[in-house]
């Protein structure tokens, strides 16, 4: 029986999930600075751009802009509403996407892992152009860090893999297809918001940072530059790109995150870039496989695809 609190059976009643219109308008009011400008992006007319704007603000339970007359800011709420939102919709595409190939069943499937940069940015451009080359292709995609990457293609349980980490065992042939810069990134209130002068190493070896678990990619590149072992103890370790965004928005501490993975934020101010001393940190992001060197079928088409 349930009660006026909204507990059933001594369990608290289940969240209703957002609109998803209204968080991708939600997003397009952040990046644009302005209802207005953010209704124009979506198609939607001020007025019921308003109202869905609203209605997230009435779900929310707190203010998620703040409203001027030259445009809307987001509250330091909306900051951490709108990064969650940018994590939900990009689950949206990708399972679209997911969904789209899936529904075509007399298809060959290609069971592929890819790490979790890769998986955000890079994975849903690849399939759809890989669906325009070989319509019949099935893609089976497992999301995962580097390390388990590499051992489920070592297991057989991948075809193919794409893996951020510069350490590459010598059991899997590789074949590099894109290349990536790793970014310092901080709230736009610590204290290396006012410097000037680019983080050296040594500095950067000292600072607790906000990182990703024991076999991410991102993780791996940075210790590689620094000296495994040399970094700080970490500020905060998390699962995902999008946790440590949240993170280090909310004032958690630095991170180095790969520029695809920040690019939004940047452009919206939640996140600033502090510059690093030297040539900066690059990394590879690489295609694995077991079996014969050469690739074939889906598998070939898809690192053409993505190396292209």
């Amino acid at each position: 029986m349930s009660s006026e609190h909204g507990v059933d059976g001594g369990h608290p009643r289940p969240v209703d999930l957002p609109n998803l219109q209204a968080l991708a308008l939600f997003v397009a009011v952040v990046d644009e600075g302005s209802l207005g400008a953010g209704a124009r992006r979506m198609s939607i007319h001020q007025p019921n751009a308003s109202r869905l704007i609203s209605r997230l603000e009435a779900d929310a339970a707190t203010p998620l802009l703040d409203r001027h007359p030259r445009g809307s800011r987001p509250t330091p709420a909306g900051l951490v509403y709108a990064a969650h939102a940018r994590e939900l919709l990009e689950a949206a595409d990708h399972f679209t996407e997911w969904l789209s190939i899936a529904r075509n069943d007399e298809a060959p499937e290609l069971r592929v892992g890819a790490s979790m940069t890769i998986a955000e940015h890079l994975v849903p451009v690849w399939l759809t152009e890989l669906r325009k080359r070989t319509p019949g292709t099935r893609v089976h995609l497992e999301v995962e860090n580097s390390t388990q990457v590499i051992d489920d293609v070592r297991a057989g349980r991948l075809r193919l893999g794409f893996v951020e980490t510069p350490h590459v065992p010598h059991d899997v042939h590789a074949h590099v297809v894109a290349e990536d810069e790793l970014m310092l990134v901080i709230a736009p209130h610590h204290p290396w918001a006012e410097r000037t002068d680019p983080v050296g190493m040594e500095e950067l070896a000292a600072t607790p940072l906000v990182v990703r678990e024991d076999g991410s990619g991102t993780r791996e590149a940075l210790e590689a530059v620094v000296g495994e072992g040399a970094q700080a103890p970490p500020a905060l370790v998390l699962g995902s790109n999008a946790a440590v965004r949240i993170a280090v928005a909310s004032g958690a501490g630095p991170a180095v995150l790969s520029a695809r993975a920040v690019q939004a934020q940047l452009n919206t101010g939640e996140l600033l870039r502090v510059p690093l001393a030297g040539a900066g940190l690059r990394r590879s992001f690489t295609a694995v496989w077991k079996g014969p060197r050469r690739l074939t079928g889906a598998a070939a088409d898809l690192v053409a695809v993505a190396e292209a």
